[in-house]
């Protein structure tokens, strides 16, 4: 059995080819998708700014074998990323991804004496 990592992905786009019942319900729904909603799950959690309404980004947590690397979690994430926008009927381009493997990040500890 490979040993399983846990990647923390941002998936970003542009909006591209808005209808305008789409348009009209992602400036609806913007508080929803505002500072508060930057998380990570496996859903995906959906983030824009209305003005103007442009881009957005996507943040996903994606377990995924190790010896698969970073790249495989990021071509998973903006899968998802299409899957969910095809199903919102939301249109988009220019998916692109950051990916953090969260088991091999190196987390700087302040000592006793600095805080």
């Amino acid at each position: 059995m490979s040993e399983q990592h846990t990647y923390r992905v941002i998936v970003r786009g542009t909006w591209d080819g808005l209808t305008d019942e789409a348009r009209e319900r992602l400036l609806a729904e913007a508080a929803d998708h505002g500072l508060a909603g930057m998380r990570f799950s496996e859903e995906g959690a959906l983030t824009y700014e209305p003005v103007p309404l442009k881009h957005f980004s996507m943040r996903y947590v994606v377990v995924s074998d190790a010896e698969d690397g970073p790249e495989m979690a990021g071509a998973i994430a903006e899968d998802r990323a299409e899957t969910a926008l095809r199903a919102l009927g939301y249109g988009w381009a220019g998916l692109r991804s950051t990916v953090t493997d969260m088991d091999t990040m190196k987390i700087n500890r302040k000592s006793a004496s600095r805080r």
